[in-house]
């Protein structure tokens, strides 16, 4: 596993990818609010691969929030779901996946997501998460008397998880999305070079 703070820009001065292709799948993992779907979206566009959002995945294919799965089918049907978007989206070539939050509690996930691409784990403390997701009511697992206290539990669970799942680990907190995916598209890049 690598660990990274710090990476050099990953793009030219216009902001376009480095010319050399980086191969396989991508999955980012990581608590609710550490950036993964923003994150997703622009190293997506540097390392010119599609993106997927496993939770907007799940969305489309039901039709209803996550939420309203939540309140319907609880969350083992939610997970349930995910499990088989993500089997499915194994298949895909050249994407970028960002799962939902609780998608490695699942040993079969965590295995699939190990073998099937590189994982890289955004990490952000709780203050950040707290931050982000505070005033967001799409979070079932925080809709509860102390929000807080409880996203401080799922990081204690969930964070081991992540981290025997990564390949990378990467602290998302303290630069913008567009930094954080840059320096990521180079890491990746002079990884498939060196790989």
């Amino acid at each position: 596993m690598i660990s990274t703070d710090a990476v050099a820009p990953a793009v030219d001065a216009k902001g376009e990818a480095d010319d050399r292709t980086v191969t396989g799948n991508i999955f980012l993992v990581g608590m609710m609010g550490a950036g993964k779907t923003t994150v997703g979206r622009l190293l997506s566009h540097f390392l010119e691969k599609t993106f997927y959002d496993s939770d907007r995945e799940i969305q489309k294919r039901t039709g209803v929030s996550i939420p309203t799965i939540f309140e319907i089918e609880g969350e083992a049907g939610f997970r349930r779901r995910e499990t088989e978007i993500l089997s499915e989206l194994m298949n895909a070539r050249n994407i970028i996946l960002a799962t939902g939050g609780g998608a490695v509690l699942s040993g079969v996930n965590r295995t699939m997501l190990k073998h099937g691409g590189t994982v890289i784990y955004l990490r952000a403390s709780i203050d950040d998460l707290w931050r982000r997701t505070r005033h967001d009511k799409n979070r079932p697992l925080l809709q509860t008397s102390d929000p807080r206290a409880r996203l401080a539990e799922l990081f204690v669970q969930r964070d081991p998880l992540y981290r025997e799942t990564a390949h990378i680990v990467v602290e998302s907190g303290k630069r913008s999305p567009r930094h954080l995916a840059q320096s990521l598209a180079q890491q990746l890049t002079i990884s498939s070079r060196t790989g």
